[in-house]
């Protein structure tokens, strides 16, 4: 550990903690961060970097060093999610609509930070740093593709990402090696019925009956189609149908998500779904139209990278501060940098003493996590240039 990053990152955190609130305050949802890149790329280009933006809001910014070496870059994504903020905070959300509920500020904040510490240190890089601020992780087929399509990892060795994560103590950290994050896929149903008089339902086929046949039967597929050593989940988000109580109405439409790790699984479910919705539908007397989106691919970390994060870690922060962790059924399209590029993903804790999960309404993050992220990430950058390891 550097300790001399240490005592930086120390002095720095006041900003990075009213940076984070800042954007906290003025959250932009998927491909409208307009204020949001604004202010980052005048940051980055006050501080010398060549910026080049890309992915409607993205941005790629490159700090050369002075001498030749690899390259590295470093994520953050930038986009809050469509959900109306509740509490009391001094720095709650003044969009309408919009909040940072899953941590995307402090990413941003942390990255920010990275960059202050490393652009003081570039007559003495072994190679160059580029930093990805991306937009539309929250929104499938989000913006790491485009991303990358126009060139977010040209010229790059290796990239990492961190995310911050609630459900672990400020400061652990949890990584895996190999599938971490799963594929997450959408789909929806449209139940089409005769619409009817509440009170004479044998002249009407109820498409509201037949939705709820759909969520309970299509959940045999987790219990009974799929192998229980493989994870899949199939959840529905919304039902929506209906305009009064006594009239049956003619369609219904429902939206859920499927997640896997293994393409198999992924396959199965889907033909299942297709199935079973058809067969249901077709028994109560109606019709569906059903419609599949791919989502995020899984994502996978190589295991040589995710030692040299644990062991960058360990170093900063103690062995004890690297935690026993299990993949998330989240999905996350950081797995598009890494389908590209080796590199690592994972989760540092921000946990202690808030009680709201990600993408709850009065999600918040203790922000002593903030400088343990940007101390973290230039560490790793900086062990990256000097170690130029390859996968």
């Amino acid at each position: 550990m550097d300790e001399n990053i240490k005592n930086e990152v120390d002095k720095l955190t006041p900003d990075l903690v009213a940076w984070r609130r800042d954007f906290h305050q003025y959250p932009e949802i998927a491909f409208q961060e307009f204020r949001t890149s604004k202010v980052i790329k005048e940051f980055l280009e006050g501080l010398g970097l060549e910026v080049k933006s890309m992915a409607k809001t993205g941005l790629r910014a490159i700090l050369k060093g002075g001498s030749a070496g690899p390259t590295v870059a470093l994520r953050a994504d930038m986009d809050a999610l469509p959900l109306e903020e509740k509490g009391k905070k001094e720095y709650i959300s003044q969009n309408p609509g919009a909040t940072h509920a899953c941590g995307h500020d402090g990413h941003m904040a942390i990255l920010m930070g990275v960059v202050r510490i490393l652009a003081s240190r570039k007559k003495n890089l072994p190679g160059n740093v580029v930093f990805l601020f991306q937009p539309s992780e929250e929104l499938p087929p989000g913006g790491a593709e485009p991303m990358v399509k126009e060139g977010a990892l040209d010229n790059v060795d290796a990239v990492f990402g961190l995310h911050l994560w609630q459900p672990l103590p400020t400061g652990a950290i949890g990584i895996v090696k190999g599938p971490m994050m799963a594929q997450s896929d959408n789909f929806s149903l449209t139940v089409k019925g005769k619409a009817g008089h509440g009170s004479m339902p044998h002249t009407a086929v109820d498409p509201i009956y037949t939705a709820s046949q759909l969520v309970v039967n299509l959940q045999s597929i987790v219990s009974r189609n799929n192998d229980p050593l493989k994870p899949l989940v199939v959840s529905f988000g919304t039902i929506q149908g209906g305009t009064i109580y006594n009239i049956i109405p003619e369609s219904v439409s429902l939206k859920g998500t499927v997640r896997t790790f293994q393409p198999e699984v992924q396959v199965m479910a889907k033909q299942r779904i297709q199935e079973i919705s058809e067969k249901t539908s077709e028994a109560m007397g109606a019709e569906v139209e059903f419609k599949y989106e791919d989502g995020y691919p899984p994502l996978i970390n190589p295991p040589n990278m995710v030692d040299f994060v644990k062991n960058v870690a360990k170093d900063m922060l103690g062995e004890d501060k690297i935690v026993p962790f299990s993949p998330v059924m989240g999905g996350e399209d950081f797995a598009y940098y890494l389908q590209k590029k080796p590199g690592a993903f994972f989760f540092l804790g921000m946990g202690d003493g808030q009680e709201a999960p990600h993408h709850h309404p009065e999600f918040d993050l203790d922000e002593r996590a903030l400088p343990m992220g940007t101390q973290l990430l230039a560490e790793i950058a900086l062990e990256y240039l000097k170690r130029n390891i390859q996968r």
